[in-house]
């Protein structure tokens, strides 16, 4: 539900030349660690001269389990290795190639006002309006979501918004890489303001995706919300 084009835009610049630095620093100065970055990740895409992006394979997959195994005389890497995966938890490590994440629930934080929390259906998309946002009003989200058997690489959030069926917003959000654990993560979206006045006032429709590096897709719900002069 992004409405801030010029914010977002540089948020996602800022990522990209944040990512970009670090890889260069590691292929320089640790280009063995750098290896094993690119192995977790699993692949990298390059963009083509028609602006068309394809995955780069990086050689045979691995699980988790196989990645703690490698390198294990290598005293530097495993103390990166260690970092890295400081926060996994080992009973939740698989034995399958594939991570798996779970979206738990979204919470929608407004200043002033109590978060209005949705749990999110496994199985159909929520009937009716899902919820309501007061015009001119700043609010952030809140996404809790769980991580098992294997890393996940690049998890983005995108969300597509209609009125009359008419596209109005198009919005996505770099989450990251997560290791599993038992614990469920939380990861916030930069506040934003919804439009305001008459014609911004009624009922929208909403696509809202997860997927990973591999455009592997973990969620897809579809939904309606509303934007009215107050939040009831």
């Amino acid at each position: 539900m992004g409405f801030n084009e010029e914010e977002r835009d540089i948020r996602e610049v800022s990522e990209s030349k944040t990512a970009s630095n670090e890889g260069n620093y590691l292929e320089e100065h640790h280009p063995k660690i750098y290896t094993i970055a690119t192995e977790i990740s699993l692949c990298l895409t390059e963009v083509d001269d028609d602006g068309e992006g394809r995955k780069l394979e990086l050689g045979p997959r691995r699980t988790l389990k196989e990645q703690l195994e490698k390198d294990k005389e290598d005293e530097s890497l495993m103390r990166w290795k260690e970092q890295l995966l400081s926060t996994l938890d080992f009973m939740s490590i698989g034995e399958n190639l594939e991570p798996e994440v779970k979206i738990l629930s979204l919470a929608i934080k407004s200043p002033g006002q109590p978060h209005i929390l949705l749990s999110i259906p496994e199985k159909e998309s929520p009937k009716g309006s899902w919820f309501t946002l007061k015009e001119g009003n700043k609010y952030s989200l809140q996404f809790t979501f769980l991580v098992s058997n294997n890393l996940v690489s690049g998890l983005k959030y995108t969300n597509t918004v209609w009125k009359t069926g008419v596209k109005v917003d198009s919005s996505k959000e770099m989450m990251g890489t997560f290791s599993p654990k038992a614990e469920p993560y939380t990861h916030d979206i930069c506040e934003e303001t919804t439009p305001s006045g008459m014609f911004a006032r009624g009922n929208y429709s909403a696509r809202s995706k997860f997927t990973d590096d591999d455009n592997k897709c973990y969620l897809e719900i579809n939904y309606s919300f509303d934007i009215r002069k107050e939040w009831q």
